[in-house]
């Protein structure tokens, strides 16, 4: 059985309960109270009304997990609350919120036989209290413990359930994603295979053609040589301008018609789980192409990690213009993780491909993390002075 703490329903359910306990135990001693005036036990019955109060009150602190110090304050509260029953029998019913509280927390064989015995203890302690047998008394108590039971039983395995659905949901949604990236990825290949095809190398085949024929001719016949290198020019030319028109093209989306670094870091997204925020610092300078593809392809690759990976809330994206350099600082509040050994391989592609567009650029690029305390990734790419 699991132990949910953020389920709504759970949550409300541990209210009422919580609610109901204290109701019940404040009933109780002022039943008590009122019935038995000026006892030797009355001081008894009051200290260990407020001892166990206390000890529920610890209880949410501890969480519902069944670690070594949740199973010690429940035996705690198990034994203050049996000691307090022997000695006044009218505090029986507080042992209803505790069904749900053992059921919380201990698994689920376990918590079926606490719970059985605290109804067998209830039983026992109504019919002391009652002058001649009621069956009432005897079917009552187990009939509750048994409808409490089935109850929480049955919301656990219903939360259960739709937690195991929504998993299974965020699993196919993942398989399709990067299903419909290789595919993307496929067809692009395709398409640029076409364009290199029909393009660079039929042009690079002509351009072959026509100096071997000038190769042939050059000696017998200099004038139709030097018209097929003419020839052979232009044929180059072109195909430097459809060259040019492809590297256009690759180039990234978001820095089309234009549109600055700056703006296209500030419009980057990582999801509807994580804040980003963007900061520019420095007066902005001109970048090349190149170095801006690299800096948004960078960021692109450290937000798809946060959110695959980090479990951050907010990430901050910071480009710092320093004269000689431009920095791209990106920072989050996620986990965090272990800094590998230095010269130890790197797991997966991201950061690799990272570290290539930096060194390409003669820039560097520096990680930062620890685990619990966030990530810093920075790359820093040199700028050629202004003439």
């Amino acid at each position: 059985m699991s132990h949910p703490t953020r389920n709504p329903d759970t949550r409300t359910l541990a209210t009422v309960a919580h609610t109901a306990f204290f109701l019940l135990l404040g009933a109780s001693l002022l039943r008590f109270l009122l019935r038995h005036p000026g006892e030797p036990r009355t001081p008894w019955i009051i200290a260990l009304s407020i001892t166990l109060a206390l000890l529920y009150v610890l209880g949410p602190a501890l969480g519902a997990a069944p670690t070594a110090r949740r199973l010690l304050w429940l035996g705690l509260v198990v034994t203050t609350w049996v000691v307090l029953v022997v000695l006044a029998p009218s505090f029986a019913w507080c042992a209803v919120p505790l069904f749900f509280t053992a059921l919380r927390t201990l698994p689920p064989r376990a918590a079926v036989v606490l719970v059985a015995l605290l109804t067998g203890f209830v039983v026992i302690a109504q019919l002391k209290l009652s002058k001649s047998f009621d069956p009432n008394l005897l079917l009552a108590p187990p009939a509750v413990a048994a409808l409490a039971t089935a109850v929480f039983v049955h919301m656990e395995r219903q939360a259960q359930a739709q937690r195991e659905l929504i998993d299974d949901l965020i699993r196919t949604r993942r398989e399709l994603a990067a299903t419909e990236r290789r595919e993307g990825t496929l067809a692009e290949r395709q398409r640029l295979s076409m364009e290199i095809h029909d393009t660079l190398a039929q042009n690079l085949s002509s351009q072959q053609m026509l100096l071997q024929a000038a190769d042939r001719t050059w000696d017998t016949d200099p004038a139709t040589a030097r018209a097929h290198v003419r020839t052979a020019t232009g044929i180059a030319a072109h195909g430097l301008a459809e060259a040019r028109r492809l590297v256009h093209d690759l180039a990234p989306s978001e820095l089309a018609d234009g549109a600055g670094l700056a703006e296209a870091l500030r419009a980057l997204d990582a999801g509807p789980d994580i804040e980003v925020r963007f900061h520019l610092e420095g007066a902005p300078a001109p970048l090349p192409d190149r170095v801006q593809s690299a800096l948004l392809r960078i960021a692109q690759g450290a937000l798809a990690n946060i959110r695959e990976h980090s479990g951050a809330r907010t990430a901050a994206l910071t480009l710092s213009f320093l004269g000689d350099q431009v920095v791209l600082d990106i920072a989050d509040d996620g986990h965090g993780f272990a800094e590998p050994r230095t010269g130890a391989a790197e797991r997966g592609h991201g950061l690799p491909a990272m570290r290539a567009r930096v060194r390409q650029l003669g820039g560097t690029l520096t990680i930062e993390s620890t685990p619990g305390e966030g990530t810093v990734l920075s790359a820093a790419i040199p700028l050629e002075p202004a003439p």
